[in-house]
C-alpha cells in the first residue's frame, strides 16, 4: 500500500491498522511485506479460507501454499497475542480469533459467511483501535458494506500504476520533423547515427521505441536502436502470408521477428490483429526455436470453476481455446492446401512443435528456445507475469497481448493487472518492446461496434 502515515493525534494518527481480506493474499502472498510502519491484522477466517486453496497448480494456489509457510516461520503463540514484529521500522502481523459474528453486522447481514466474518472482525478493531483502521479487500462488493458501516476500506494498490492514459504506448508521431533526415532513411542502408537525430525527437527517447517522422512532403516509420545508437527504417514485412495494414501493426512486426528483443507486448482492443500478427511471426521465425506454445489464462464466465461445465477437461477447454485455433486457421487459409506453408501447419501441430493450451498446462515448463505467445494477458495479476518471464531460457522469445480494457478476472482492472504492470515496469529496457494497437482490422462492421458499443 502507498498509505503514508499522518503527523495528527487520536484515531487518525499513525500507525494504521490494515484489515486483510483472502483475495489480498492470493494475488500477492507478499503483501504483509508492503505495509511499511503499519500494522496487520489477519482475521482467521482467511486463514480458513486459504487452506481451500492450498491444492493446485494455479498461482492462486501456490500463493496460499507460500503465505502459511510464511505465517509458520513466525513466533508461535506471539501471533495470537499482540502480533509479531516484522522488522526494523515495521509494523506488527497478527491473526484476530472472533466468537462468530459481531451483533452489529447480523443486524444488517444476516447470513453467516466468510466475507461478513472479516467484516466483523473489521467492526471489532475499528471500536476498539486508538489508530485508523483500514479493510483491504479486491471485492469491491466488500469494502461497499464495510463503508457502509463507517469502516474505512480500500483496494489492495501496490501493484496498481499511477495511470492508464498515460501508459507507454510504444510509439510517438512527429509532425513537421526534418525533411532531410526523413530523406536519409529513405537511403541504403536505411539507417542513420541516432546521436543527431535524438534531439529533434519529444517525449523520452527509449530503448526499441517506434516513431512516425512526418512533415507536409513525406513520412517514413522508424525504430530506435539504442544498443547500435541507430535509428533505421521500418518496412512492411510479410509475415507467413500476413501483411500488416497500419504503422502500429507495422511495428508490431518488426518487434516480433526482431531475435535481438525476447519479450514483446501488444495491446489493442478486439479486432486490431494483436493475435494473428503475434501467432504469424511466430510462423515466420519458427526456424530459430524449437517450439511455439500458444496459451491463455482461463478465466470462466461468472468466475465459476471449469469443474463445474459439463463434459470431459477437453470438451470444458476447448471453447477457451477455439479463438486461438480461429486464428491459425485465418493463416493457414492464406495459403492452398497443397502449397508447402498450409502443409507445415499441421505437421507442425501433429509433431508438438506448435501447441495450444491453457496457460495452467504450460507452466512449470523449460521456456529454452521457445517461442511463447500469451493471449489475454490483462488477465493475469503481475506476481503470475512474473512467475512467467523469470521462467525464460536461453533463446526463448516471449510476446503478451490483451485488452487492458476487457478483463474478466473478478478482482482485476485496467490498472493493476499484470499487461499494465509489465508495460510500466520495462518500458525503457533494451531487452523490451512494446506496441499499442489501435485501429481494428478485422472488418469496418467490427471497428464500428468496437467504437460505439
Amino acid at each position: 500500500m502507498r498509505n503514508t502515515p499522518t503527523k495528527t493525534t487520536g484515531k487518525n494518527s499513525s500507525p494504521k491498522t490494515f484489515i486483510l481480506d483472502t483475495n489480498v493474499i492470493l494475488h500477492d502472498a507478499s503483501c504483509i511485506h508492503q505495509f511499511k510502519e503499519n500494522d496487520i491484522v489477519i482475521p482467521l477466517t482467511v486463514i480458513e479460507e486459504l487452506d481451500q486453496f492450498k491444492r493446485g497448480s494455479q498461482v492462486i494456489n501456490l500463493n496460499a501454499r507460500e503465505f502459511a509457510r510464511t505465517l509458520d516461520s513466525m513466533t508461535g503463540s506471539a501471533l495470537f497475542n499482540g502480533g509479531v514484529k516484522m522488522g526494523k521500522g515495521r509494523g506488527k502481523v497478527r491473526i484476530s480469533i472472533s466468537r462468530g459474528i459481531n451483533e452489529d453486522i447480523k443486524d444488517i447481514f444476516r447470513e453467516d459467511t466468510p466475507d461478513h466474518r472479516i467484516l466483523s472482525v473489521a467492526h471489532d478493531w475499528n471500536k476498539k483501535s486508538k489508530y485508523t483502521v483500514v479493510l483491504i479487500s479486491k471485492d469491491v462488493n466488500l469494502r461497499m458494506k464495510a463503508k457502509a458501516l463507517g469502516i474505512k476500506a480500500e483496494d489492495y494498490t501496490t501493484d496498481r500504476i499511477k495511470s492508464v492514459e498515460e501508459l507507454y504506448s510504444g510509439k510517438e508521431v512527429v509532425e513537421d520533423f526534418d525533411d532531410d533526415i526523413i530523406i536519409k532513411l529513405f537511403q541504403t542502408p536505411f539507417e542513420i547515427h541516432a546521436k543527431g537525430v535524438l534531439s529533434k525527437l519529444p517525449g523520452e527517447s527509449l530503448p526499441n521505441k517506434f516513431f512516425i517522422l512526418r512533415n507536409t512532403s513525406r513520412s517514413v516509420l522508424a525504430y530506435l536502436d539504442q544498443e547500435k545508437e541507430t535509428i533505421r527504417k521500418v518496412d512492411k514485412n510479410t509475415i507467413y502470408g500476413i501483411k500488416p495494414r497500419n504503422a502500429e501493426q507495422t511495428f508490431a512486426v518488426d518487434a516480433l521477428i526482431n531475435n535481438n528483443i525476447p519479450l514483446v507486448s501488444m495491446t489493442g482492443k478486439a479486432g486490431t490483429g494483436k493475435t494473428l500478427l503475434a501467432l504469424a511471426a511466430a510462423l515466420h521465425v519458427r526456424k530459430y526455436y524449437r517450439q511455439i506454445f500458444i496459451a491463455r489464462p482461463i478465466v470462466p464466465l461468472s468466475n465459476k470453476d471449469i469443474g463445474f461445465l459439463p463434459g470431459d477437461v477437453q470438451s470444458k477447454l476447448e471453447p477457451y481455446m477455439q479463438p486461438l485455433w480461429d486464428n491459425l486457421k485465418v493463416i493457414q487459409d492464406q495459403f492452398s492446401e497443397n502449397d508447402k506453408q498450409h502443409q507445415a501447419i499441421n505437421g507442425m501441430v501433429k509433431d508438438g512443435k506448435l501447441v495450444i493450451e491453457p496457460l495452467s498446462y504450460i507452466r512449470g515448463r523449460s521456456l529454452q528456445r521457445i517461442f511463447f505467445i500469451v493471449d489475454e494477458a490483462q488477465n493475469l495479476t503481475p506476481h503470475e507475469i512474473k512467475t512467467i518471464i523469470t521462467r525464460a531460457g536461453e533463446g526463448a522469445k516471449l510476446v503478451f497481448t490483451g485488452d487492458i480494457y476487457q478483463i474478466d478476472h473478478p478482482y482485476l482492472d485496467s490498472q493493476p493487472n499484470g499487461l499494465t504492470y509489465l508495460i510500466d515496469h520495462f518500458k525503457g529496457q533494451k531487452l523490451y518492446a512494446h506496441v499499442n494497437l489501435e485501429k481494428g482490422e478485422r472488418s469496418v462492421l467490427a471497428e464500428l461496434a468496437s467504437n460505439l458499443l
